[in-house]
């Protein structure tokens, strides 16, 4: 957790993370702060489960191996489905997937599934056991989320399902079982998995990739091999080293624009490893949707203070959200995320500045607060942005008299950014033209050590052949009759000012 950030995927304890009456623990500050640093920087995290909760996670992938194990050859017709074939709030039951190599069981409380032929099927064991210990706990995730985001207790509340669920409601989200690549499993993409000779038996996804379009994604898997992409674009593999009771989670494109773009969701993909496995590799995957009937909007990141883009201005119906397409190319320009920009006016009005000032050569330097600022605002540009982008923050600056008080306290809203971004200590963290003198100096000292030291010195200068220029009509009178009275020449470089004068 230095100023560099997490050196790889953080890891959070769920009962660090369940929120309290009163004010927050310090295990509970630690658990937000690396669950943000982790999602900010490699889009998901690892949730460590209590111990008592690995038996129930191990037994249900167990029954999921043999569930699909028992499964017949070739599925039939009518209960292969794609991603886009299926309505987003309607899946329940067994689907089958040939192209993706994929077999997937929905639960989704609420919802009877039907079977082909009026058969009876046993479905997955604790299936109702797993959808509340991960509802739970995606719940539980999203609060912390809000609260880094300094946003009001429990915002997404009124897009969320009842707890419990009322009388004939059908939950929204939706606990899946998969199974890739199940070796008896045959289907017409049969010739895209080849045997090396030696090596092993390896299925590559025909996707690049895929992105969810749920809040929060919770995914626990009996072998390794999913992979997100992080804020630099790299694939890494995020459940290569899960303990018994540990899940991965990651955010989807509804928290994406409920935040206005402040959570990016993640990018995944999955690729398997089928040496010596007779099952294929099998998941529990919850999604935390948000109900159809609602609204994504932005109004509690507009409260809380953040700006808002205009593709995120006015509200979306989530039935629309769900059955549209997003374009990830366009979603996504990782990792030069918008942050804050400057307007084009600052730097034209900078260059004309100094067009006039290369003009006019009697015109008078601009005054030290005025320059300041100027260069305040060159080092936020050059500097700060480039840390924030290269860490995946998006700046979002103080109230002045707020952040006075924020500069002294541990877990204020910039407190996290400003460690992150090495920002002075003692300088309210607001943008540089609202600064007072005193601490834009100290701002350009933290970025450009040295920097108030030769200013000051070409300052003195500066004021020396004002007060020497001033002085010549004086010297003109007196000393008619001289070409020339005074020559200046100001070498900045050793802070001397040498003094020539010629008579005819």
């Amino acid at each position: 957790m230095a100023g560099s950030g997490l050196p790889s995927l953080g890891r959070v304890k769920l009962t660090d993370l369940v929120p309290s009456d009163g004010l927050p623990s310090d295990s509970y500050k630690i658990s937000v702060s690396i669950l943000s640093q982790s999602l900010a920087q490699f889009s998901a995290v690892i949730i460590q489960f209590p111990a008592s909760d690995g038996a129930l996670l191990r037994s249900s992938l167990e029954s999921a191996r043999l569930y699909f194990h028992q499964r017949e050859t070739y599925p039939p017709a009518d209960i292969i489905h794609t991603s886009e074939s299926r309505e987003w709030c309607k899946t329940s039951g067994y689907y089958a997937d040939p192209h993706l190599w994929q077999e997937t069981y929905d639960y989704r409380p609420g919802l009877t599934p039907s079977e082909p032929n009026n058969s009876i099927e046993f479905p997955p064991a604790g299936l109702p056991d797993i959808f509340a210990l991960f509802g739970k706990a995606a719940r539980d995730i999203l609060d912390a989320i809000s609260y880094h985001l300094n946003l009001r207790s429990s915002p997404f509340v009124e897009i969320l399902d009842n707890v419990p669920l009322r009388n004939r409601e059908i939950s929204s989200s939706v606990l899946s079982v998969c199974c890739h690549a199940r070796p008896s499993f045959q289907g017409p993409q049969h010739h895209n998995i080849t045997t090396q000779e030696d090596g092993p038996l390896i299925m590559y996804p025909d996707h690049d990739h895929q992105v969810d379009k749920s809040l929060l994604s919770l995914v626990k898997s009996d072998r390794a091999g999913l992979h997100v992409r992080d804020f630099q674009g790299r694939w890494i593999l995020v459940d290569g080293d899960l303990g018994p009771q540990e899940a991965i989670v990651y955010p989807g494109l509804a928290l994406y624009q409920a935040t206005a773009g402040y959570v990016n969701p993640a990018l995944h993909k999955t690729e398997i490893n089928m040496e010596a496995n007779m099952y294929g590799r099998c998941s529990l995957a919850f999604k935390l949707l948000p109900k159809s009937m609602t609204n994504l909007d932005c109004s509690e990141m507009r409260v809380a203070g953040y700006g808002i883009e205009a593709q995120f201005q006015l509200p979306v119906p989530v039935d629309d959200f769900m059955q549209r397409s997003h374009p990830t190319d366009h979603l996504f320009n990782r990792p030069s995320l918008q942050c804050f920009n400057f307007q084009p006016t600052h730097d034209g009005s900078m260059k004309t500045l100094m067009r006039r000032r290369k003009q006019n050569p009697k015109s008078k330097p601009l005054p030290p607060s005025k320059r300041l600022r100027l260069e305040a605002q060159r080092v936020l540009k050059e500097r700060v942005q480039d840390i924030a982008d290269k860490k995946g923050i998006k700046l979002r600056f103080c109230n002045l008299k707020e952040c006075e008080s924020h500069i002294h306290s541990v877990d204020s809203p910039c407190a996290n950014i400003r460690m992150e971004i090495g920002w002075p200590l003692g300088v309210p963290f607001v943008h540089p033209h609202d600064l007072p003198n005193k601490a834009k100096l100290g701002f350009l000292e933290a970025y450009e050590p040295g920097w108030t030291e030769a200013h000051q010195n070409s300052d003195r200068l500066v004021n020396t052949r004002l007060t020497l220029t001033e002085s010549v009509p004086l010297i003109s009178n007196v000393w008619a009759t001289m070409d020339q009275v005074v020559k200046i020449a100001l070498y900045s470089s050793q802070g001397a000012l040498n003094l020539s004068v010629a008579r005819l």
